[in-house]
């Protein structure tokens, strides 16, 4: 049985995964704390991006954050020189690119950015959802839920408060 399928994200107070212009200036990176995504990404086999998702993650620079999992990048674009020997370009619906990460591996798949995100909870495909929520208000940019085509209900499976005010959340989809 191929592996679960999981979001890892951070959004502000009011829904946004990125301020205008992919601006991500509000999330906390110099406290030392990584908020559990090192112990997540162990876990994970593969992972399926968008396009801007990827674009601004090679913008980083310094050392590539995913390591050697491989990362299937949802375009019709090319890449041209991708940022690491792990990362290719695929393109499909979301069962396409599910069962091309489980293809890779029989571990979890972490899917990530707006739009794959939507895209792969419309089609009924995530199994959990670890939101961190940064409190910050933005007031504008990239929301992480707008857009979804159906309503989902989920259900609540662990919270954790961290210094700063952040709360991280973990949710499984709700038994109907």
């Amino acid at each position: 049985m191929p592996g679960p399928v999981h979001v890892f994200i951070a959004c502000s107070l009011d829904g946004f995964i990125a301020g205008p212009d992919d601006d991500l200036s509000w999330l906390p990176t110099d406290d030392g704390e990584n908020y559990g995504f090192d112990a997540f990404l162990a876990g994970i086999g593969a992972i399926v991006m968008g396009r801007n998702t990827y674009a601004v993650v090679e913008g980083f620079g310094g050392n590539w954050p995913y390591g050697e999992v491989p990362v299937l990048v949802a375009t019709t674009r090319p890449l041209g020189s991708p940022a690491h020997p792990a990362v290719r370009a695929v393109r499909g619906t979301a069962h396409e690119l599910l069962h091309q990460a489980h293809a890779i591996t029989g571990e979890g798949v972490y899917v990530d950015g707006g739009d794959v995100i939507r895209q792969f909870l419309d089609a009924g495909l995530i199994d959990e959802l670890t939101v961190t929520v940064v409190p910050v208000i933005l007031g504008a940019g990239a929301p992480l839920f707008a857009g979804a085509r159906h309503r989902r209900s989920l259900e609540l499976v662990d919270s954790k408060a961290f210094d700063g005010g952040l709360v991280q959340l973990r949710y499984v989809p709700a038994q109907i």
